[in-house]
């Protein structure tokens, strides 16, 4: 036997590889652990990241959409559409604004098409449904998002704003 086969079997017999797994596994029980307990504990989320969509409203409570259809000429998926007509001021507004979710991408078109950020993706992740319908987002229901995220989604627009 040579020299490299005793250090082999030496290896083997005091079963080094085994003591060294050991030892790397005990060196992680002590550390803090790299896992969260999920649904009570949230990590941290991107300003740039893509969740549900959200219609803004300006301070003063006027929705943000001026019906420029930018965001559904955009859209690859299809997935907006927009109906408008002039209000008695002169302006547009939009009379209907769904997106169908089943269909969206979440590609941000939409959200840097938009001249006036009035269609945004917000940072809600959590929007799970029990049947499809519920994925068929009304303006009354991006509204609804767009009131209740609102702090969050201004936050992370200023944040990004350098970038954009």
């Amino acid at each position: 036997m040579t020299a490299m086969d005793w250090r082999r079997a030496a290896k083997y017999a005091l079963m080094v590889d085994f003591i060294k797994g050991f030892g790397l596994g005990f060196r992680y029980f002590a550390r803090p652990k790299a896992t969260l307990n999920y649904p009570h504990e949230k990590g941290p989320l991107s300003p740039r990241f893509r969740g549900e969509h959200a219609l803004r409203r300006y301070p003063n409570g006027e929705e943000r959409c001026i019906a420029c259809k930018l965001c559904e000429a955009i859209c690859p998926a299809q997935a907006i559409t927009i109906d408008a007509e002039p209000r008695d001021d002169g302006s547009r507004r939009t009379t209907r604004y769904d997106i169908d979710m089943t269909k969206c991408i979440y590609c941000g078109f939409c959200q840097e098409a938009c001249p006036v950020d009035a269609i945004v993706e917000g940072p809600n992740f959590e929007f799970a449904t029990e049947t499809r319908e519920e994925l068929f987002y009304d303006k009354e229901r991006l509204l609804a998002n767009g009131d209740r995220w609102e702090a969050e989604i201004a936050r992370n627009l200023e944040i990004d704003a350098p970038y954009r």
